[in-house]
């Protein structure tokens, strides 16, 4: 970790949650030497990122947090894990999106991230169960009301809002069936080789599977932590997906096991 004393909180409290991860526990005065802040800085870290579930506080330290198959993290929570990843597989996701095409978008922090990077492809239509993604898009509206030349048309779903504030259920099922998309982006709380793509949640499992039925390429964007992880659903298979764009942060072992069941794997900032 940097020694750089004038870190951005969020920037150092991305890089104690790596560590805690990486290793399976820190201790607080380990923090201190190696982000070269203080004792009482390091543990107002370790409170913001308990209170948002992501790690758990021990005497003199902090470990993971072991997390339930059927848990769901909120919006704001992931929000602040892996960040700059993020950022990374929004821009070369971008890259995907042809001008004049219709895509959709699923809900979850990276493709919230990729609306943002979607703003300037002129003539998109956007299908989208994310309230979240969906204020994007109306946000660069013009004040009167008018839409600006070559903004996006955007088509939300109804719904039931999950604590990721993504629209799921029969209403969003029914939107999307009667739909076809070029291209799909998707968000994931997991991947891995034997439970393929899934979620906590029961009924957004079964929108992503409407998802996943009316794209003609379904391309996946999610940070390196999700590999490995199983949520309670599955909802596709890998065989499903036609492109993966993760970060560098995925482990050389996960690329040679993704390479060997997926037929695109693209990672960011590693683009050829």
């Amino acid at each position: 970790m940097s020694d750089n004393q004038n870190l951005l909180a969020e920037q150092r409290r991305a890089l104690i949650l790596d560590e805690v991860r990486r290793r399976g526990g820190v201790r607080v005065n380990e923090l201190t030497r190696r982000l070269n802040v203080s004792d009482m800085t390091v543990r107002r870290d370790l409170d913001a990122l308990a209170r948002q579930g992501v790690l758990s506080k021990v005497h003199g330290g902090a470990v993971p947090v072991v997390e339930a198959s059927t848990h769901e993290p909120g919006f704001e929570a992931k929000s602040s894990l892996e960040p700059g990843a993020k950022e990374d597989i929004a821009r070369a996701a971008a890259a995907m999106a042809v001008p004049g095409s219709a895509i959709a978008l699923s809900g979850g922090t990276t493709t919230y991230a990729l609306a943002q990077q979607l703003l300037d492809v002129p003539d998109l239509t956007v299908v989208t169960n994310s309230v979240r993604v969906a204020d994007v898009f109306h946000a660069t509206q013009r004040p009167s009301g008018g839409a600006r030349p070559g903004a996006a048309t955007v088509v939300l779903t109804g719904g039931v809002r999950t604590p990721s504030d993504s629209l799921v259920g029969p209403v969003a099922d029914q939107a999307i069936r009667s739909l076809h998309f070029d291209v799909l982006f998707l968000g994931v709380h997991g991947i891995s080789v034997e439970a393929g793509l899934s979620t906590p949640n029961l009924a957004e499992a079964e929108t992503n599977r409407r998802f996943v039925a009316s794209a003609r390429r379904v391309v996946v964007v999610a940070d390196h932590t999700k590999w490995g992880t199983v949520g309670l659903s599955s909802f596709a298979g890998l065989d499903a997906v036609d492109t993966f764009v993760t970060d560098g942060g995925l482990s050389a072992g996960a690329r040679e096991e993704m390479a060997e069941h997926l037929p695109g794997l693209l990672v960011a900032g590693e683009e050829r």
